[in-house]
């Protein structure tokens, strides 16, 4: 292959990420915003993300397969046409309905641009070395994404309001598809794709179930009609489908591998990596925007140590890994994401920046060991033809941790918020102090509406964020103590085979 031509299918590859994942980081800066304009709540703001997630988790569980049996080329090509279009839907949206339409419709085209990225490069780089430098500069230009996405929203937002977010989306798509289309070189794998429909149709409504149940139960409460018939619904689809995949001859999720400790324990790994690190990113924006009052330009700064921190690492993995092992920087990661996140519990509203922007350095640091470590690991333990299904499955799990963490993690915020602002509105003789409370957590209103409410606000909503933080720390730090243990039992098995 051309050396010109090996440059610009990576470059395509990359920037189909780029895209995909800019349009995570940029939304959650416009959040606030779009809430306001729309005439929405919370839950209306956490289902702009979620519907994006559910779609784009949903659909990768089948994309890798789809793009097998039709064509990565084809599919990474479709992806990127699709999406381009649902970014103008986005843009001209009237309503929250329409602006969730063409979110989904984003979701389900941006599954494609991820999971082709990854068999494309694998492909394009059999060198070990060169492998991890080009999957280093595929994490790099993913959080190159998450620095621009705050900060270019947050330009955006001030200078031509929220709709600019997405339609920043046609210009940068437009090089992506005419890259793609000259570069990428088309590969097929007919007889190994998966023939699945049901395990998809269960996984759309499994994720869907999920979601909204736990967002429902922010205002119902756990035990609230509408989350426990939700939830009892995704239990009924999990082992549906996992009679289903036990059954199929070519399953959805390729269930051989996960025979393999580390595979397995890297693929839950990458699930948490979703559901701690990138599902953070809408709480820090909640947290300097409605907890320490800063502007959405000005948050966006705020939030940019942690992606640069990522950016700079990621770009540096390759050299890293020549000295020291994929595992071991990956744990590494895993640790810095689990220290940093707990170390939040203690981040008020008055806390000074430089103590918050420490923590989101070395939570960058950690995501840029961890996120290229993750996928290097998983993707080398990967057969040729199961590239599109096992990229699929990892990115899946990941998608499905952050809507699952945005999700729950909200619900965790919101409970804590409200119990604390009940209290201190009780404390001050405040008549229906619990309807107040809920309606300034979760619909943003009547904050300023008493004296002293948007004190006391602040002060709630920073009590939910160091709870929201600590659980996320804390299931960052259960996986690094699962990858450790996977790796010594690993290296136990081989010792016992070469002994035998």
């Amino acid at each position: 292959m051309q050396a010109s031509k090996r440059r610009a299918a990576v470059l395509a590859a990359y920037l189909g990420t780029f895209l995909a994942t800019l349009d995570i980081s940029i939304v959650n800066v416009a959040l606030p915003s779009m809430q306001t304009a729309l005439q929405t709540d919370i839950a209306g703001m956490q289902w702009v993300v979620n519907v994006y997630a559910i779609g784009l988790s949903a659909i990768m569980l089948s994309a890798g397969s789809v793009a097998d049996k039709v064509g990565h080329k084809r599919c990474w090509l479709a992806g990127a046409i699709v999406f381009t279009l649902a970014s103008w839907l986005c843009g001209v949206a009237p309503s929250v309905s329409w602006l969730l339409w063409g979110r989904a419709l984003q979701g389900l085209s941006a599954a494609f641009l991820i999971i082709g990225a990854l068999p494309i490069l694998t492909h394009l780089y059999t060198d070990p070395a060169e492998r991890a430098h080009c999957i280093g500069g595929w994490s790099a230009f993913t959080a190159l994404a998450l620095i621009l996405g705050p900060l270019l929203g947050g330009v955006l937002l001030e200078q031509w309001g929220w709709q600019s977010i997405f339609l920043i989306n046609l210009p940068l798509g437009a090089c992506a598809i005419v890259l793609g289309a000259w570069a990428i070189p088309e590969r097929r794998y007919v007889d190994q794709a998966a023939k699945d429909p049901i395990g998809q149709l269960l996984s759309l409504v499994i994720l869907g179930a999920l979601a909204y149940g736990t967002i429902a139960a922010g205002q119902e409460g756990v035990t609230g009609v509408t989350p426990m018939w939700c939830w009892a619904i995704a239990v009924v689809g999990v082992l549906a489908f996992i009679q289903v995949e036990r059954k199929v001859t070519n399953p959805l999720i390729p269930l051989v591998l996960f025979k393999k400790p580390v595979f397995a324990v890297a693929n839950m790994a990458s699930f948490f990596l979703g559901f701690s690190y990138y599902s953070s990113l809408f709480f820090f924006s909640l947290y300097f925007q409605q907890v320490q009052e800063w502007s959405p330009a000005e948050a966006g700064w705020r939030m940019m140590p942690l992606f640069i921190a990522t950016g700079c690492v990621s770009l540096c993995f390759g050299r890293f890994s020549e000295n020291t092992k994929v595992s071991t920087l990956m744990t590494a990661g895993y640790v810095l994401i689990a220290v940093s996140m707990a170390a939040m519990m203690w981040c008020t509203v008055d806390t000074p920046y430089w103590i918050m922007g420490s923590l989101l350095l070395i939570m960058g640091v950690g995501a840029g060991f961890a996120v290229p470590g993750t996928s290097l690991t998983i993707m080398s333990m990967a057969p040729a033809e199961l590239t599109g299904s096992v990229s699929g499955t990892m990115n899946a799990l990941r998608q499905a941790g952050m809507t699952m963490g945005i999700a729950l993690l909200g619900v965790i915020l919101s409970a804590e918020a409200i119990t604390e602002l009940t209290q201190r509105l009780s404390a001050e003789g405040v008549d229906q102090a619990a309807h107040l409370a809920q309606q300034a957590v979760l619909y943003h209103e009547g904050v300023h509406g008493l004296s002293g409410m948007a004190g006391d606000y602040a002060l709630s909503m920073a009590s939910g964020f160091q709870m929201a933080m600590l659980v996320a720390g804390l299931l960052s730090g259960v996986s690094a103590v699962l990858l450790w243990l996977s790796r010594r039992f690993e290296a136990q098995t081989v010792l016992q085979t070469v002994e035998a």
